[in-house]
């Protein structure tokens, strides 16, 4: 229910935001197969990112879910062609050991709710790139627009088995938030790609962490243990270090060449 709210959400608000201005051209597009796609790749990490979210605290779900960057970059090389230097394979390695420290396999802790993000990890690593492979060529709002109803219509099929009455406004008040939320953050995601490459903007994911660590101390009152942190923190340095050389090799990158 919450994941239709999410998808519908933005379907109809980029409907009547765009489409009267637009018109039918909203709908067009050169990768109609591609747009569908990405649909389905977006609803499947929504669905494992809220399973997951019922097993685990947001803190050590959101860190998990950090490998994603290293697949990223790897795809990024290998399917878009794009650069990345050792230093940044160093950093994404740092990030990924961090994880690894986080899910500790074989340890106490251990569970099977941990390889549920693995699954979003694949997922959505696939989703960034074929956004940043679209976004080249495509417009940002009908990506947009596809994306939301794709999700929207797949997950209609099962919303009548699972509708739950709400009899509380705040409960849908935070539907609507999420849809806001949702909606604007994966518009703003968009537009990110338009303008940098994937390994670029990868580093910046990383911030995840410290606001679902905020969040679930905020929510839930939940501090990670100390090798959780110890691995949390391996993440955000690296992710930090990734941010400032993705800077760092901006700038050199625009740089005008020497008469």
């Amino acid at each position: 229910m919450a994941l239709w709210f999410r998808y519908a959400f933005q379907a109809i608000a980029t409907t009547v935001a765009v489409l009267p201005k637009r018109g039918w051209a909203l709908l067009r597009t050169e990768h109609p197969r591609f747009q569908c796609l990405r649909g389905v790749l977006l609803l499947t990490s929504s669905f494992l990112a809220f399973f997951s979210l019922k097993h685990m605290p947001v803190g050590e779900f959101t860190a998990i879910v950090m490998i994603t960057p290293l697949v990223m970059t790897l795809l990024a090389s290998l399917t878009l062609g794009e650069p990345v230097s050792v230093l940044r394979w160093v950093l994404v390695t740092g990030g990924f050991v961090g994880t690894l420290i986080i899910i500790r396999p074989g340890g106490e802790r251990f569970s099977w709710a941990m390889l549920l993000p693995l699954g979003l990890v694949i997922s959505n690593a696939w989703f960034q790139i074929l956004t940043s492979r679209l976004a080249r060529t495509e417009d940002p709002f009908t990506m947009h627009f596809y994306t939301g109803w794709v999700g929207t219509l797949l997950a209609s099929l099962a919303l009548p088995f699972f509708w739950t009455s709400l009899d509380s406004w705040m409960l849908w008040a935070g539907l609507c938030l999420m849809g806001v939320m949702a909606t604007v953050g994966h518009f703003v995601m968009i537009l990110a790609y338009a303008r940098a490459p994937v390994s670029t903007l990868t580093p910046f994911l990383y911030a995840q962490i410290g606001f679902a660590m905020l969040g679930g101390w905020l929510a839930f009152s939940h501090v990670p243990d100390q090798w959780s942190m110890l691995g949390i923190g391996m993440i955000a340095v690296c992710g930090a270090a990734g941010a400032w050389l993705a800077v760092r090799e901006s700038r050199v990158t625009i740089q005008p060449p020497e008469s």
